[in-house]
């Protein structure tokens, strides 16, 4: 069975960086897909509408991202899906859908989205991954953490 997904968008909120009780990082963002579409009643032109996707990734790819994604910048995001449920302060079940990411480009250079840091070693391509185009990293493996709790652990600046 096959489980991939690849997205490209801006995010729109700086990544949200945090440590579970084991020190793991984890990084959560949301990213802003455009979903273009025909409209019946005016001669099939197309249109857009933005989905806002979850993204979570783990270990170095969530402090690289932390370092270097801020809102307004455009990377492409891939991962797999994955739903995770917990109980909320009402008792009730809520089931949560959002993208696991192991590969995270960086589509801009840092000269064009001036709020993310300067990686001096990047060659002028982006954040990481030297001349390639925009940069990039990629986590290895980002195997997801606790099924059935949320991402736990206090905020802790990274940097």
């Amino acid at each position: 069975m096959l489980n991939r997904v690849i997205l490209i968008g801006r995010l729109t909120r700086d990544p949200e960086l945090r440590y579970t009780p084991a020190g793991v990082a984890v990084t959560q963002f949301t990213l802003a897909v455009d979903r273009p579409f025909s409209s019946a009643g005016q001669g099939g032109e197309r249109e857009r509408e933005a989905d806002f996707i979850p993204i979570v990734t783990w270990r170095q790819l969530a402090e690289t991202c932390a370092n270097y994604l801020r809102k307004g910048r455009l990377a492409a995001v891939e991962g797999r899906i994955q739903v995770r449920n917990y109980e909320n302060n009402e008792g009730k079940r809520v089931y949560v859908t959002e993208v696991i990411a192991d590969n995270v480009r960086f589509l801009e250079s840092n000269r064009e989205n001036s709020g993310a840091p300067r990686d001096e070693n990047s060659g002028g391509g982006g954040g990481y991954g030297g001349g390639n185009s925009g940069g990039g990293y990629s986590g290895g493996s980002n195997a997801g953490g606790g099924g059935g709790s949320s991402y736990g652990g206090g905020s802790r600046s990274g940097g």
